[in-house]
């Protein structure tokens, strides 16, 4: 292995390590709004945002969608607003 890519190996182990630690920062942050009773649409906002965040950094980082041509993307990520919004209305319908 030359240089070059000991060098990519070890950015690449660094992303993953920085996405994890903010995957579990985020888990940490709806486990402690549960845990403190917290409600409300703002609550359920945020609990939702950050579910989008941890599910574009999975797609992006962990599923190695990062390169992959705009077609895989734009399916991905349509995807995953389709199920936030679907989330966000029906939550917003049962007020």
């Amino acid at each position: 292995m030359n240089t070059e890519n000991k060098t990519i190996v070890v950015s690449n182990y660094y992303n993953a390590n920085i996405v994890w630690i903010s995957m579990l920062l985020l888990t940490a942050l709806t486990y402690l709004m549960g845990k403190f009773e917290f409600s409300g649409t703002a609550v359920m906002l945020i609990i939702l945002s950050t579910a989008a965040i941890k599910a574009t950094l999975i797609i992006r980082d962990f599923m190695g969608l990062k390169g992959v041509s705009l077609l895989w993307r734009i399916i991905m990520y349509g995807w995953l607003s389709i199920v936030c919004l679907s989330i966000a209305i029906a939550y917003i319908i049962s007020l």
